[in-house]
């Protein structure tokens, strides 16, 4: 029966294409529900030929892709978060203008183009990092330069708001050069939407804060955060599917650290930390995007310097991290990477070579196997799967 449906399925959505009645851009879906190929989205940075935002098609089977173009001028849009419910995006712009860069909403078309709708002062200097809350009514960004998390309502129309929240983080770390003030580098709520956590690389800590979804405020909570060791740097912050876990991967001394998440209390305790880079390596590396495997059973991680991406298998009943190995990103500086929806693909962005490198993933082993597949994108810094015409 449940085969029966989905070919009617198939179908019903292949004469709707045909005749014009889904979005230019749309795809029919394949026979087990999902799309025949992703959109990818590709924040840069604009300091060379890049003009902003570009967009890929990614064919959902064989991982062939595709270069569709410049999809919206922007400047520095360095990373991009999508609506979990509707067709918008929302983009940092990485500028270091003193009194906040811009924080953007655009609509997304039917064919993947982008609108712009408005934007926002981040209210701190380089805003790196945005996220939108699980109800789809605000938005989170980290300010690098500032050191500093904002919070912005998602109007009816997509639009942002004026902020509803903003905090100013305090302290400092062992670092001479990087850590001798706050620099927020990430935002990412809980599944439940009740607590924002911020790793902040300039202090060592992630910081935790109750969200009232009321009014869009930010509290710290008790503890106020989770501590990391002193020159860490915690940089990106990725839950485990189940919610029981989350981990930080951490720039500065190339590690990643596992935390035990009680959802309950908003509470993170360290498990152990684990580093990212081989044994014999002998050189200069950092550590940039996390990611955690849609299975639950894998963790990977980019290295900048010994410009990899590092497996780890998870132990789902613990959270403990085991290395699988290292993959050459066959490009320089891996500042983000991505997985696809379902699982099979890794996506990095090589900043320095200009090119964006497709892995088939193994959903037994979690190791990556090159596809062959890589296009030139200007100076990539950040990678976002979407489904056609959502």
């Amino acid at each position: 029966m449940n085969r029966l449906h989905n070919y009617c399925l198939v179908l019903v959505l292949f004469a709707l294409l045909a005749g014009g009645l889904l979005p230019a851009g749309s795809a029919p879906v394949r026979a087990d529900g999902t799309p025949s190929h992703w959109w990818v989205y590709i924040g840069t940075y604009t300091r060379g030929d890049s003009e902003g935002i570009y967009l890929l098609h990614m064919d959902a089977q064989s991982g062939h892709l595709e270069m569709v173009g410049l999809v919206a001028e922007a400047a520095n849009p360095s990373f991009l978060a999508m609506h979990p419910e509707r067709p918008l995006l929302y983009v940092v712009s990485e500028l270091w203008d003193a009194e906040g860069g811009p924080v953007k909403a655009y609509t997304v078309a039917g064919n993947g183009e982008l609108e712009l709708l408005n934007e926002q002062s981040s209210l701190g200097a380089g805003p790196c990092h945005v996220t939108v809350h699980p109800s789809g009514e605000y938005a989170a960004a980290a300010n690098y330069g500032g050191g500093s998390t904002v919070v912005f309502p998602i109007g009816e129309d997509g639009r942002l708001g004026e902020p509803t929240a903003f905090f100013q983080h305090e302290g400092s770390s062992v670092h001479p050069q990087r850590q001798q003030r706050p620099h927020a580098h990430s935002v990412n709520f809980d599944a439940a939407g009740r607590f924002l956590f911020v790793a902040d690389l300039g202090i060592d800590k992630v910081l935790v804060f109750r969200f009232d979804e009321q009014e869009g405020t930010l509290e710290a909570h008790d503890p106020p955060a989770a501590e990391l060791a002193p020159g860490a740097g915690p940089r990106h912050f990725a839950f485990h599917p189940s919610g029981r876990f989350a981990y930080a991967i951490n720039e500065l001394d190339s590690t990643v650290t596992a935390f035990a998440y009680d959802a309950e209390a908003g509470r993170l305790t360290t498990i152990h930390t684990v580093p990212t880079l081989p044994d014999d390596f002998d050189g200069n590396s950092t550590t940039a995007e996390v990611r955690v495997h849609p299975s639950g059973r894998f963790l990977y991680g980019s290295n900048r310097g010994h410009d990899s991406i590092a497996a780890f298998a998870i132990d789902t009943e613990t959270g403990r991290l085991t290395p699988i190995g290292h993959s050459p990103t066959q490009g320089s500086t891996p500042r983000n990477f991505n997985i696809d929806p379902s699982g099979s693909f890794l996506l990095a962005a090589n900043q320095e070579s200009d090119t964006v490198v497709a892995f088939r993933i193994d959903p037994e082993q979690g190791s990556l196997e090159p596809t062959g597949q890589r296009l030139e994108v200007p100076t990539p810094v950040a990678v976002l799967f979407a489904s056609p015409g959502q």
